[in-house]
């Protein structure tokens, strides 16, 4: 390249400069991602096909979450167990903090248990396994949060106790309520694994017009005191790149909208959002033997995690702010 002037070897130079912050904000990227293969060894470890994590198999619950446990502490994690009683049977959360000395808080978390005999892998192990790589990825990047971060697995968010008092969520909702003021977001992964090119989603009655036909996006779903979450985790995921993610901005009385963990902290006015494949909306294996580990793309929920965590290392990620977006009519 031929220089001719004073003026243009600055160009040079700053054009040479941009190129080396663009390649080290690329290694940086690259040094955050989720790995397909760990998520499908932890879908190895939480899935147990002759023994099922429902609510009459609390010895199978009860190993799954010493599991979990085990694996959070390996990331140098303090977990403790949120231990309560349901007709005399004891059931645990399993409840992990990263602790960075800020001076508000970030949950984030997924119920382990199943329905009936069901192994539960889109429902919800992958969205198990995707709160331990979350957790994994940013123990690593410890140093660039902004926020402490609380990580929970919940038991019994599966009927008979859904929408009770029973619910691992909503016990956990009830313990924090001294530091509502603390919690700036909770995100809830609920079934992240089930991906369908061909045209298969279907949506609440009135919504299908404002939304893609295929079943090849992740969904943020938000009430409108949560709407700077879902907007935050999209923006994520549209400056990585990979996969489609669309808002729902909606009330609670749409169906589907808060069937998760996340309704517990709205009923107490807490910000949350639920990271969802949409469920029966799209996945017909849904609470049925055919939600297996088989039908999952593991590589898609790896893609899922990237976005969360890349979004909770942005210091503006929890702010409220005006959003245009798609609601509910």
């Amino acid at each position: 390249m031929q220089i001719n002037s004073n003026k243009s070897l600055k160009s040079y130079f700053a054009h040479i400069a941009l190129s080396i912050l663009t390649i080290a904000s690329t290694s940086v990227s690259y040094a955050v991602e989720a790995e397909p293969q760990r998520m499908s060894q932890s879908l190895g470890q939480i899935i147990n096909p002759k023994l099922h994590r429902n609510y009459t198999n609390p010895a199978e619950l009860n190993r799954v979450a010493a599991w979990l446990k085990g694996q959070m502490q390996s990331y140098g994690l303090d977990c403790v167990d949120q231990i309560y009683a349901v007709d005399t049977v004891h059931y645990k959360n399993v409840v992990c903090h990263l602790d960075v000395a800020a001076e508000d808080k970030v949950i984030i978390g997924a119920h382990y248990d199943v329905h009936g005999d069901s192994d539960g892998a889109d429902d919800n192990a992958s969205g198990v396994a995707g709160v331990l790589e979350t957790a994994r990825l940013l123990a690593q990047q410890s140093s660039a949060l902004k926020h402490n971060l609380e990580f929970v697995f919940y038991t019994l968010e599966e009927p008979p106790y859904f929408r009770t008092a029973q619910m691992g969520s909503a016990v956990h909702a009830e313990s924090i309520l001294a530091q509502k003021q603390q919690i700036s977001a909770v995100y809830i992964l609920e079934m992240i694994g089930y991906f369908d090119p061909d045209p298969v989603q279907r949506y609440p009655k009135g919504l299908g017009l404002f939304y893609p036909k295929h079943g090849n996006f992740i969904a943020a779903v938000s009430n409108f005191q949560s709407r700077h979450l879902g907007a935050n985790y999209c923006q994520s995921m549209q400056r990585l790149q990979q996969l489609d993610c669309q808002r729902l901005i909606a009330p609670a009385f749409v169906s589907g909208v808060d069937f998760s963990d996340h309704l517990n902290y709205w009923k107490h006015d807490i910000a949350a959002i639920m990271i969802t494949d949409t469920a029966f909306f799209r996945n017909q294996n849904y609470h049925t033997p055919g939600d297996t580990l088989a039908t999952l793309d593991v590589n898609k929920m790896a893609q899922v995690v990237n976005g969360l965590v890349h979004s909770l290392l942005k210091p503006q990620s929890l702010q409220p702010k005006n959003i245009s977006s798609k609601t509910s009519k």
